[in-house]
């Protein structure tokens, strides 16, 4: 009779401590791809976001500015309708639903009250895995936004945190999407995806962003003069833009790690990811739960 009643506390003590239950590895995940502006979530994740919609995972894509000051002719109201036309149509090149938020492009700041509307975000959507931006960056937009996550995560299992919106049991995995910036460290993959078997779909993601890929950025980078007119030219000029050099080359020891030898060597087109170290961490034994793409 004493031995029996030495272990039920030692149960309770290990239940308490376990934590919440893994992730069911049947369930859908739900995914939040948050970049700073319509088209970053494209850029940083739009090949394995495709890839995990065709597994039947949930993908949201979200731009935590209207977009509303990129650009040399139009007015802010005028490029806010544009921007978010062009990412519904962008979303639905791959099946996801774009959300376009309501915080004016280039003013972007790390409040207390844009971390809540990430919260609610990060918890309507009981999110799995966040990709987001690295907090530093050419643009503060960018910065900011990969902030707010940061101060986001561990909150929005918080009760009392945006308390009319149920808090979730388990925090996510926060993840952060490529970028060439080595200050004030660089990035290290954890986890690369090939994605030349759907760089296709991708280029038509970006295609929709006529804005930024044939006007705003062409002007800012002084090549306006070199874009095509034509819907189908400006598709193909985009493509071979992108195609110039391996997005993979500087990731091929992990793109190996993971493809093997001769399987790693011919990826030319690779999106990246590292594990912030915030929520749930990634790791060997659970890659494949939230990366499904290898053998």
């Amino acid at each position: 009779m004493k031995r029996k009643l030495l272990i039920i506390p030692i149960l309770l003590v290990f239940a308490i401590f376990a934590g919440p239950a893994a992730h069911s590895q049947t369930e859908p995940l739900n995914i939040l791809v948050i970049g700073a502006h319509p088209d970053d979530a494209d850029i940083g994740a739009g090949g394995t976001a495709y890839k995990w919609i065709e597994q039947g995972h949930n993908v949201i894509l979200v731009s935590v500015t209207n977009g509303n000051a990129g650009h040399h002719e139009l007015t802010a109201d005028q490029l806010e309708r544009t921007r978010r036309d062009e990412a519904r149509r962008s979303g639905e090149v791959i099946g996801a639903t774009y959300v376009v938020m309501d915080i004016d492009d280039g003013k972007l700041m790390p409040t207390f009250e844009n971390r809540l509307k990430i919260i609610r975000l990060i918890r309507e959507h009981k999110a799995d895995i966040v990709l987001t931006h690295r907090p530093w960056s050419y643009h503060p937009d960018h910065r900011y936004t990969g902030q707010l996550v940061l101060d986001a995560a561990y909150m929005v299992t918080v009760p009392t945190i945006v308390p009319h919106i149920p808090h979730l049991e388990r925090n996510p995995m926060f993840l952060y999407m490529a970028d060439g910036f080595t200050q004030p460290t660089p990035f290290e993959p954890d986890v690369c995806v090939a994605v030349d078997d759907v760089m296709d779909l991708k280029m038509k993601m970006l295609h929709q962003h006529a804005s930024q890929f044939y006007e705003w950025l062409p002007f800012n980078q002084g090549i306006l003069d070199q874009v095509p007119e034509g819907d189908n030219e400006r598709l193909a000029w985009l493509t071979e833009r992108w195609s110039r050099r391996s997005i993979a080359d500087p990731y091929r020891e992990k793109l190996i790690e993971l493809y093997g030898r001769e399987g790693g060597a011919r990826v030319n087109f690779a999106e990246c990811f590292q594990d912030s170290e915030y929520g749930v961490r990634l790791t060997r034994d659970n890659m494949n739960r939230y990366f499904p793409f290898f053998d």
